[in-house]
C-alpha cells in the first residue's frame, strides 16, 4: 500500500486529501471514492477564478523517504528515472 495526495478542482471547488491504495489505477480511484462518500472531505470555494467547465482530479504518490519516485537498472546499478 503506497500513500497518495490527491487534488480535486471541480465546479469552482477545490478539495486536497491523502489515500492508501496499492499502485494501480483502479486501486486509487476506489480509495478515493470511498474517501468521498465518507464525506470527510473539506471542499474550499475558488469563487470565479476558475472556469467551471474544467473539472480536474489529479494524484501523486507521497514519498516518506529518501528513495526517488522512479528507478531503473542501469548496468546492474539502480538510479532515479527522470521524474
Amino acid at each position: 500500500m503506497k500513500k497518495f495526495l490527491v487534488k480535486i478542482n471541480a465546479y469552482q471547488y477545490h478539495a486536497e486529501f491523502e489515500v492508501f491504495a496499492e499502485d494501480n489505477v483502479e486501486s486509487i480511484e476506489n480509495s478515493i471514492v470511498d474517501k468521498l462518500g465518507e464525506k470527510g472531505v473539506k471542499w474550499e470555494y475558488l469563487g470565479e477564478m476558475n472556469d467551471p467547465k474544467i473539472n480536474r482530479i489529479t494524484y501523486e504518490e507521497v514519498i516518506d523517504g529518501t528513495r526517488p519516485v522512479q528507478t531503473k537498472k542501469v548496468l546492474g546499478v539502480e538510479v532515479a528515472a527522470g521524474v
